[in-house]
This record gives structure tokens, sequence and C-alpha cells, in this order.
């Protein structure tokens, strides 16, 4: 594709008819385009009906054969330059343009931090290759829907942490949750209340019109000095919502130990009760994924319910390559004027 400059004798590059131009040109009249096809037809058409009627001069010759000469030929060149000036003032009327559009996508972005299980329980396999692995997974693809929304990271077991602020950036945000790991916490246990009220101090001064916590957890509160209905009240208080995710299945439940590689079962029971009630207090809603797919269902159903309104502004920088082409066709036009003054021109037809 050729690349406008300001040369003033840019217009003469034959790059200008290659095939990859032309089709980069948007063509605000195309229909003229399928005028280019009728211009040497019409050669062909007065070439047929004055093949009859030509002005003919006897000439006295000597005897013998007149061989044919290339240099004959020659007369056909002006009516192939005024055929190719009309076709290049057809492309020229057809107006060749590239349009240059921008995009501004601005928003007003919500808060949301996601609070993120790490405890043993989530090394179970009943979705695989595990809990906290497909939450990893699906956390990303949550991310990467979002537009202008910043977005924070807890993790708790027996203790909880805040592994990101409320942030717009995404790719960082993305390299914590692929650090996310088994043991990094050392206290092991479920502390959903301390979870909480990490992620409510993260959020309580923002002035965002909407604020949202996700929680993600597999089991019941074991651990931490807190509450969760406690810290769900406070969360409300702040005017923060609450989504909570329960992850995992009942019953007996497929475990590898890394040491053997032998597989075990385990018996597992989701304190569903208090994970409803979190929910409800901080007039969100509760969710149970018993699969992978049944947790991605539920991101895009929280993704919908808490959907930031992006406003586009598009700014279309239009240039016109038209002037290209006409000068073409004046220059063969000036060409043509000049042959019809010489030899080549068959002065008996003009």
């Amino acid at each position: 594709m050729l690349r406008t400059s300001d040369n003033l004798w840019d217009w003469l590059s034959l790059e200008w008819f290659s095939y990859s131009t032309l089709r980069s040109f948007d063509w605000v009249y195309p229909l003229v385009l399928y005028a280019l096809p009728v211009v040497p037809l019409l050669f062909l058409l007065k070439w047929l009906f004055t093949l009859n009627t030509r002005n003919k001069l006897d000439l006295a010759m000597f005897e013998g054969k007149v061989r044919w000469q290339w240099s004959s030929l020659l007369r056909h060149i002006p009516n192939l330059l005024f055929m190719l000036f009309m076709m290049l003032v057809l492309v020229a009327l057809a107006r060749p343009q590239r349009a240059n559009e921008q995009v501004e996508q601005t928003a007003e972005g919500i808060d949301i931090v996601l609070v993120l299980d790490v405890s043993g329980s989530m090394e179970l396999q009943d979705i695989k290759p595990n809990r906290l692995a497909a939450a990893r997974e699906v956390a990303l693809n949550f991310i990467g829907g979002r537009v202008q929304d910043r977005i924070g990271l807890v993790v708790f077991a027996g203790d909880a942490y805040s592994l990101s602020p409320l942030t717009t950036d995404y790719q960082l945000l993305r390299e914590h949750i692929n650090s996310i790991d088994f043991k990094m916490i050392p206290n092991d246990g479920t502390a959903i209340g301390s979870a909480l009220a990490v992620a409510i101090n993260r959020m309580r001064d923002s002035d965002a019109k909407s604020k949202v916590i996700i929680l993600i957890s597999d089991g019941e509160n074991t651990a931490g000095s807190l509450d969760p209905e406690l810290a769900a009240q406070l969360a409300y208080a702040y005017d923060i919502k609450l989504y909570t995710i329960g992850i995992g299945k009942d019953g007996q439940v497929p475990y590898e130990e890394e040491e053997t590689g032998k597989t075990l079962f385990v018996e597992t029971q989701m304190d569903e009760t208090s994970l409803r009630r979190i929910a409800q207090i901080g007039e969100g809603n509760f969710y149970r994924a018993g699969s992978k797919d049944a947790l991605q269902e539920i991101f895009r159903n929280i993704n919908r319910l808490e959907r930031t309104e992006v406003t586009e502004k598009r700014f279309r920088d239009t240039q016109d390559h038209y002037q290209v082409y006409l000068k073409w066709a004046l220059l063969i036009l000036l060409l043509w004027m000049l042959l019809k003054n010489t030899f080549i021109t068959n002065v008996l037809e003009d």
C-alpha cells in the first residue's frame, strides 16, 4: 500500500495503480467504476462502424509484395492514450479516499473487588484441574470484559491480604491473578469475615457510582475475628453490593496427593446458608458453581448486572486522492495532444 507524504511529485509513482493501493481506497461513488469497461468497448464499436467508411488514398507502389512494418502499430498509440485518459477521469470521478477513524471510549467506571479463597480445600479436583485454577481462569476472562472499571484483588485462607489495590491497570491485575497459588498464606482456614473487611476497607472511601464485592469460596467461615454477617452489614452501610459464589460440589470429591500421586476422595459440604445470607444482606446474589462452565456463566451474569455504560466518540479523518488520478489524466491528455501533431497520427482519419 502506498503511503502518502507531502512530496509534490509523489503522484508520479506507479504504485498508485497497484492492486493493493486501489483496494485500500474507500470509493465515494463506486458505481462510476462500472463504466471503466465501457470505454474500450466504445472505441471498439467506433472502429467497427468506421471500418468500411474510412478515407483511402491510392499510392503508386513498386512491384512486389509489401512487407508488414511494426511501425504501423504506432498509429494506435493516440487512441490508446485517449482511452486511458477517459478511464483515469472515471477513476477520479469515483473519488478514491482513505479514512483514518479513531474511537475514543469514555466510561464512568465502577469499583469491583474480587475476593478469592486460596485455602487448602481449593485444591480439590471436582472442577478440573482444581477449584483454584478454574477460579483464576474465569477471573482473568472477567477482567478482560471490563472497561474503565477499577478492580482490586483480595486473597484469603486463615488470614486475608490485599493482593492488589483498586486499579485500571488490567495487565498488572492479570500478573497478580496468575501469581495466586496454594500456601501463599501460611495460616490455613477460611476467614470469610476478615476477607470482606479487607475488601470493604479498600473501597470505603470510593466515590464510584457503584461498588461491588465478588466473593469466591468453597467453605464455611472457620477463621478470623470478624463474623461474615457483620462484615456484610458493614458493606451495606458503605453502599457496597455483595455477590457470593460457592464453588465446588458436595460429597466425595477427588484429591491427588503431590507426594505419592495417589488420588484420594474427601468428603466436603459447603455452608451454602451462610453465603446466601451474606449476599442477601449485601443486596446482591448468591450463586452455586459446580463446574467451570457454571462458574463462567455466573461471571457473565454478574457482568450483565454490573455493566458500565461506555460512550464512544468517533473521529474520522478523510483524505481524498482523486487529484492523483486527475493529474495523471491531464498528463496523458497533454501527451495525446502532442502526438496528434506528429507523424504517428493518421491524417486521413483526422
